[in-house]
């Protein structure tokens, strides 16, 4: 695999979002990460999942920042190569967002998109 592959199959995480993160697995006793994946469905073809988990699979590919892990599948890493996990905090209230660079379409609750 070449460097532009490799650079286009990461997936990076805001500081935002590493400490949210951190801060909800260590009130969860037993979780160690918050996995991302992609399933097919939801408005726009594709949805992002979120859950707590305390354990790696030998297919996860783990980012990790400010004592915050992400643990994101082979399969899910395809459709998410070059995506920033984000956590915003604002009038519309509190979420974690996906900015991913393939989604060609998204819809208003931004856990769905279509590439």
């Amino acid at each position: 695999m070449g460097a532009d592959a490799k650079t286009a199959m990461k997936v990076d995480m805001t500081e935002a979002a590493a400490k949210r993160i951190a801060k909800i697995v260590s009130g969860q006793a037993g979780k160690t990460a918050l996995r991302v994946s992609v399933e097919g469905g939801g408005c726009s073809g594709f949805s992002y999942k979120f859950d707590l988990v305390d354990t790696r699979n030998d297919d996860d590919v783990a980012i990790e920042k400010d004592g915050a892990t992400v643990l994101i599948d082979d399969l899910s890493l395809v459709y998410m190569g070059g995506s920033v996990i984000d956590f915003v905090d604002d009038l519309m209230g509190q979420s974690f967002q996906i900015r991913n660079p393939n989604a060609v379409a998204s819809c208003g609750c931004g856990t769905s998109f279509s590439i």
